[in-house]
């Protein structure tokens, strides 16, 4: 806060939306008199846009107008040619393209018109909606700065040729981005379809859903086989970029078969035992079921993130035009920034870090509140109206502090590895093996314990979402109940983890299958490869969205199950909190559990009394 109040106050954000010339007047504003400066001070409340002398003068180095700027009322619609052009124009819409201090009769007549007008031809611009410069039209401005996109992208033929593949098939590319979040929702549909039936019939649902899983994977690599080997003896394909599609359809062809032969290897392996961890798949899909606005909560926190990522910027684009002016040559002004704002650059990075942690902290908290709601509550029937924002009520009235506490660890650990990454760059081309090797290593331990740390914060969070506890107390409780039961723990994340990722899988297979039918009936498209990638990263990012937070819930769950166990122990005195369906499904399953690990013997116990 203190960061944002020192850049309303010290910067000046009105120079960068508004725009101000090149002897400190902002445009469309009343400005004060800069001393040493004869042409500041002006009046500029009718002059709203900017516009240099030469636009076309672009410095490659620091990607700045190297040209004199001014305040006028209008942008030149039409290219002018000479300096009676630039009069006339002056004249008719009140518009004065040169220097303020040149007379519009003396236009023609001053022997330095050359240096105090714009240089000619001056080529038609409009003004850019946001900030009121005035924007060249003509392409032959930018040859400089395509010069730059260039180096960019290596080869620009090869950028256009993506963009108009996206742009030919973007109806394509839209549909499918529909198709994909519908299967997501509808993967959720059968997932709560199958908690309403019974027992045995859910086994079998399971079963086939498994199976239909992976028969849609061997389809799949089957089509892109087939259009493989289509396209390949295809006497038609002549271009450049249908044969570079070719090679793009056989790597899509070998990546599916690989992906193809682990899971059926994993699904034949782990066939049996996966059924363990569907039962607590069944319970969180009954949880779902009950609050369906879980599954919304990825949604709102990305628009969260997206709403404080402008702000962020917004803040560090007024901290870039706090500085004071200076005169330069020619009564010009130019703003230098002052020396401790670079230091606050670095602390404001560093609550960009911090903040967005903070945020997604409070999603895990949120969830796991609506959770332990959810479990600890007798009357399974009844639970209490618009649960999520109670959570968010809890969170935000008890427990900010320990959510602070878990985002603060994680950004201690993030900013090493900015610096590494950093440092990294700025030693690439010193051709050290050994340091590109530690530092890959220590990128390495750094990314290995914040996923540690993320782990372990959800667990936190759930663990004071129970108790009501502090970070610190919270933290020493999870750690004694993960390591009380790090052996089921382990069990359930490995197998929850893969039947997510098998509904990843699905969701994917199912849009690139799509994908791939719609660009193969579309002959025109001659660049469809990379739509095709588009389509399957957001279909990819759908699926993981909204399939993390069977994630979440699974992990909250479980921790619920083993408090409860640890706490209770089914006597009238002290009963379970846990679905009843849980424990009839635990008993019926107890066997195969102690075959595969050793199952809570509490829960045994239990199972065979009853």
């Amino acid at each position: 806060m203190f960061i944002t109040g020192y850049a309303v106050t010290a910067g000046a954000a009105e120079r960068l939306v508004f725009g101000y010339d090149s002897y400190g007047n902002v445009c469309g504003r009343k400005n004060t008199y800069i001393q040493g400066a004869p042409l500041s001070g002006q009046d500029m409340t009718n002059k709203k846009h900017v516009f240099f002398l030469n636009s076309c003068s672009l410095e490659i180095k620091n990607l700045k107008i190297n040209s004199v700027a001014l305040c006028v009322s209008s942008c030149p619609q039409e290219q002018l040619n000479s300096l009676e052009d630039i009069q006339l124009f002056a004249k008719n819409n009140g518009s004065s393209l040169c220097i303020y201090n040149v007379n519009i009769s003396s236009y023609t007549l001053n022997p330095k018109a050359s240096e105090l007008c714009p240089t000619l031809p001056v080529s038609p611009s409009k003004s850019f909606p946001l900030f009121n410069r005035c924007v060249p039209q003509n392409p032959e401005c930018y040859s400089q700065f395509v010069s730059i996109l260039i180096n960019v992208v290596n080869e620009v033929d090869v950028f256009h040729r993506i963009l108009s593949g996206i742009m030919a098939g973007r109806d394509t590319v839209i549909g499918l981005s529909v198709l994909a979040l519908g299967k997501v929702m509808n993967r959720r549909w059968i997932l709560k379809k199958i908690v309403k039936t019974e027992s045995h019939v859910s086994d079998l649902c399971r079963e086939n859903t498994l199976f239909k899983i992976l028969n849609l994977d061997i389809f799949v690599s089957g089509v892109l086989w087939w259009l493989y080997y289509d396209y390949t003896n295809d006497p038609s394909i002549e271009l450049e970029t249908e044969k570079e599609n070719v090679k793009f359809l056989l790597g899509f062809a070998i990546i599916s078969t690989i992906i193809t032969m682990v899971l059926l290897s994993l699904i034949f392996v782990l066939r049996k035992r996966i059924q363990l961890t569907i039962q607590l798949f069944w319970v969180a899909n009954k949880i779902i079921s009950r609050v369906p606005s879980l599954l919304f909560q990825p949604l709102w926190t990305f628009l969260i993130l997206i709403f404080f990522w402008v702000f962020w910027v917004a803040v560090l684009l007024s901290l870039g035009t706090a500085g004071s002016a200076q005169v330069i040559s020619g009564g010009q002004v130019q703003y230098k920034i002052l020396s401790g704002i670079r230091y606050m650059w670095w602390y404001h990075l560093v609550g960009l870090i911090w903040t967005s942690e903070f945020i997604l902290a409070c999603q895990q908290m949120t969830i796991a509140g609506a959770v332990v709601t959810c479990y600890f509550n007798r009357n399974k029937s009844s639970l209490p109206r618009h649960l999520i924002l109670s959570s968010i009520s809890v969170l935000f009235c008890y427990h900010q502090g320990t959510v602070v506490k878990g985002s603060f660890l994680i950004t201690i650990v993030r900013i090493p590895r900015i610096i590494l990454i950093y440092l990294y760059d700025a030693l690439k081309e010193k051709e050290s093996a050994c340091a590109r090797c530690m530092f890959k290593c220590c990128f390495c331990c750094f990314w290995c314990l914040e996923r540690c740390l993320r782990y372990f914060n959800q667990h936190v969070y759930t663990t004071t979402a129970i108790n009501g506890t502090n970070f610190c107390t919270s933290a020493k409780d999870a750690l004694f109940i993960l390591a009380k039961n790090s052996a089921n723990i382990a069990f359930i994340n490995c197998f929850g983890d893969f039947i997510i990722f098998l509904g990843k899988v699905f969701v994917v297979c199912f849009t690139v299958f799509g994908g791939l039918m719609a660009f193969n009936y579309h002959h025109e498209f001659h660049v469809w490869v990379v739509p095709l990638l588009l389509v399957a990263l957001f279909a990819c990012l759908v699926a993981h969205s909204f399939l993390s937070v069977f994630e979440v819930v699974m992990d909250a769950l479980f921790f619920c199950f083993a408090i409860d166990m640890e706490t209770n122990d089914g006597s009238p005195e002290k009963p379970y909190f846990m679905d009843q369906e849980l424990l009839v499904n635990s008993c019926r399953h107890s066997r195969q559990i102690n075959s595969v690990i050793r199952f809570n013997s509490i829960l045994i116990k239990w199972c065979s009394s009853a």
